[in-house]
């Protein structure tokens, strides 16, 4: 039986502010919001996961503070690349760090308007083996 982590709820005080941040800035695909009663939420995808986010107002039997989510990791292939591309877009990220010349062993970090942290670590082999393969075909 397959086991697959598909939502992390990140806890954040302003919806709306979380969506421009993680859609324009991070660049994470809006996939869905959705209003319901006291409920309001969306639900956004980083290009290439199969492990989305939802952000907003949940019924939860143990609410979360905003900004208490800390160590959440994305994985790209090329570290100053992502990290370049966030600058671009107006997000604070810190310097990268070597940790290992290996695969896998390079980092660098951000956080959100809350205070949610994100490592980034760079595996250089994602870029011949991502974990989802992208689709060849043209529509």
């Amino acid at each position: 039986m397959d086991w697959t982590l598909e939502v992390v709820v990140v806890p954040v005080s302003d919806l709306d502010r979380a969506i421009t941040f993680y859609r324009e800035q991070v660049g994470f695909a809006l996939d869905h919001r959705t209003v319901n009663g006291d409920m309001d939420f969306a639900q956004l995808t980083p290009p290439g996961s199969g492990c989305s986010i939802v952000i907003g107002n949940l019924p939860s039997p143990q609410p979360m503070e905003p900004g208490s989510m800390n160590g959440m990791q994305l994985v790209v292939s090329d570290a100053r690349a992502a990290r370049e591309e966030l600058l671009g877009r107006g997000v604070e990220a810190g310097e990268i760090t070597v940790f290992d010349e290996r695969d896998g062993g390079t980092f660098f970090w951000f956080s959100d308007p809350d205070g949610n942290t994100w490592t980034v670590q760079e595996m250089k082999v994602r870029a011949e083996h991502p974990l989802i393969p992208h689709s060849s075909r043209t529509l």
